[in-house]
C-alpha cells in the first residue's frame, strides 16, 4: 500500500456537530497498526455532540486552523490553532469552535480507535463545565 493519502481521497461522513475522514484506519484511509486518526472540521458556534470518552485509550488532538474551547472532566480550556490537546484514557471531553472561521482538527488514536469504541455521556452539557482559571 502507498503510505501517502490526501484527506480529500477519503470518504467525510457528518455526525453530531462535526465532520470527519478516518485517513488512518481499518476501514478506510491507510491502516495504522498502532494508531487511528482523523480531520474533523466544526463549524463556527458548532459543539461536538454528545459528550464522550475513550475507555481503552487516548486521544491527542491538534489545532490546525481555527480556535475554541475543549470540555474535560467539567473543566473548560481555550486554544488556538497550534494548540496539542491531550485526552487521558477514560477523561469525558467535547470540542466547540468558539471563533468565526472553521476549526480544522487532526485527531490520533493510540491504540487504534474508531467511533465504535467511543463511550457517549449525553447527560454532559457544555455549558455545565467551569472555566479553567491558571494559577
Amino acid at each position: 500500500m502507498y503510505p501517502v493519502l490526501d484527506e480529500k481521497d477519503v470518504r467525510e461522513i457528518e455526525v453530531p456537530g462535526r465532520y470527519l475522514r478516518w485517513v488512518v484506519d481499518k476501514k478506510e484511509g491507510l491502516d495504522g497498526k498502532f494508531c487511528s486518526c482523523c480531520i474533523m472540521r466544526v463549524e463556527p458556534g458548532h459543539t461536538v455532540n454528545p459528550a464522550h470518552c475513550h475507555p481503552n485509550g487516548e486521544e491527542m488532538l491538534y489545532i490546525m486552523k481555527g480556535n475554541g474551547k475543549v470540555y474535560i472532566d467539567g473543566i473548560i480550556y481555550p486554544f488556538q490553532a497550534g494548540s496539542v490537546v491531550l485526552f487521558e484514557q477514560g477523561k469525558i471531553h467535547m470540542v466547540r469552535n468558539t471563533g468565526s472561521e472553521e476549526l480544522k482538527v487532526a485527531c490520533f488514536f493510540s491504540p487504534a480507535s474508531n467511533l465504535d469504541e467511543y463511550e457517549y455521556h449525553p447527560e454532559i452539557d457544555f455549558d455545565g463545565g467551569k472555566e479553567y482559571e491558571k494559577r
